[in-house]
């Protein structure tokens, strides 16, 4: 790579640190870089870039963590079911195309944009551990996230914010906590699974890591001592919901052929 590319890595990689930290879709940057810049194919790209997410929820975790952020004791029930979910969502990938489902996470994307619009004050709560999701509900909830998680990804952690928020009644500081903590774990196995498969490019995941790693680390920081986060948290959420809906519906490029026109 030319030395330059490194410097972009390495400011990308931070950017979608602190993405990842306070909302989600930080990967759609990491994997522009990974496919339009480096060069690298779609299954490389996607193995390699589950180094600096590694990275990336390990520190942000131990941020968190540090700071009182993450209860395990009160979590600890969301975090295991939704890493029992995304094993199998993972292992389904291996064998399962999910380009059928790109159609659902379109639609799911748009309604979770009505959600976070219709009394955004919902989403800035202080976390009340007095209401606790009963089983029948947590249970399938968690386990159907993590294997969407695991089998497809992109958009789980907006999913999870708005499962912990508004059903968990976690603030969207501490749900971001749990967010990574979750995240870290599965990526694990995920990591395993691609190395396997001989699908990452540790010399260049390395290098977007170092960004990711800061990126999560000083936003956990930040986060957890400053009251304003919150705010910040849910702007940034969507913010980033806002663009996946105007993506994935093909709004920008009917907008780029209007200008053209």
């Amino acid at each position: 790579m030319e030395w330059y590319y490194y410097l972009i890595a390495i400011g990308g990689g931070a950017l979608a640190g602190v993405l990842n930290t306070l909302a989600g879709s930080g990967s759609a940057i990491t994997l522009t870089i990974l496919t339009e810049l480096i060069g690298l194919p779609g299954n490389m790209a996607n193995g390699t870039n589950r180094v600096g997410v590694m990275a990336q929820t390990a520190a942000s975790t131990y941020g968190f963590y540090t700071k009182g952020r993450l209860d395990l004791n009160h979590s600890r029930r969301y975090i295991i079911l939704t890493v029992i979910g995304a094993i199998g969502g993972i292992l389904m990938a291996i064998w399962v195309s999910n380009e059928q489902f790109r159609t659902v996470f379109t639609y799911l994307m748009a309604l979770m944009l009505v959600v976070i619009l219709v009394k955004p004050k919902r989403w800035l709560i202080e976390t009340d551990h007095s209401k606790t999701l009963p089983n029948w509900i947590a249970v399938p909830v968690f386990l159907a996230l993590g294997f969407y998680g695991g089998f497809i990804q992109m958009g789980m952690g907006v999913f999870f914010l708005a499962a912990m928020v508004l059903g968990a009644r976690f603030s969207i500081i501490d749900s971001n906590a749990v967010k990574s903590a979750v995240v870290g774990l599965y990526t694990i196995l995920a990591l395993l699974i691609f190395q396997w498969k001989g699908l990452i490019d540790w010399r260049v995941g390395a290098i977007l890591a170092i960004g990711q790693t800061a990126g999560g680390w000083f936003t956990a920081r930040y986060a957890s001592e400053n009251d304003g986060a919150k705010k910040w948290a849910y702007r940034l959420l969507l913010a980033v919901v806002v663009m996946a809906v105007v993506k994935l519906m093909g709004i920008d490029g009917w907008v780029a052929a209007l200008w053209e026109d």
